[in-house]
C-alpha cells in the first residue's frame, strides 16, 4: 500500500484482475482504498484464498480488521491473547458473514474445498507496512499450505 504522504489522488478506485500483493498470511491481496483516495485512517483491500488453502497463522501488532465474506465457505479462528489456543474453537463462514479481528489476536483462515475464499477486509488504522503482521505460534486451523 502506498504510504507516501503526496501520493496522486485517485477519484475512483478499481479492483484489479491480478493481485496487487501477497498478505502475510499467504492470501492474495487485491488494493481497493487507501491514502491513494484520500483515506487517511483507514483502507479496503479484496482477500482471496484458493479453494482447499490454509493460511499462514499471524497476528497484527496495531490494527485491527473488519471482514465482510463475498464467496465461497471456510472456517475462520481467531485467538484472544487472554486465552489458551486450544480452547478456541473456528467457526464457519460462507457468504453474508462479517467478522473482526482485534487487534494482538492471532488468527488463521481457511477455504474449503468446493472453492476460494473471497472477502472484504477494512483495515484501521491504515495498514501501516511489512512488519505489521507477526507469525503466530498456535495454528488452529493446523498446518498452513499457502
Amino acid at each position: 500500500m502506498n504510504q507516501n504522504n503526496h501520493a496522486p489522488y485517485l477519484p475512483l478506485a478499481h479492483r484489479n484482475e491480478d493481485p496487487d500483493a501477497t498478505a502475510p498470511d499467504g492470501s492474495e491481496i487485491r488494493l481497493l482504498i487507501d491514502d491513494r483516495h484520500s483515506a487517511r485512517r483507514a483502507t479496503l483491500v479484496e482477500v482471496t484464498l484458493a479453494a482447499g488453502e490454509v493460511s499462514k497463522p499471524v497476528y497484527h501488532h496495531t490494527v485491527e480488521e473488519i471482514w465482510y465474506i463475498l464467496e465461497g465457505n471456510g472456517q475462520v479462528w481467531r485467538w484472544p491473547p487472554t486465552s489458551a489456543p486450544d480452547t478456541v474453537p473456528p467457526v464457519p463462514v460462507g457468504p453474508g458473514d462479517a467478522l473482526t479481528i482485534p487487534t494482538g489476536w492471532r488468527f488463521q483462515f481457511s477455504a474449503d474445498c468446493g472453492g476460494k475464499l473471497r472477502f472484504l477486509c477494512h483495515t484501521t488504522p491504515p495498514w501501516p507496512g511489512e512488519n505489521e503482521a507477526q507469525p503466530a505460534v498456535a495454528e488452529g486451523l493446523g498446518e498452513w499450505s499457502v
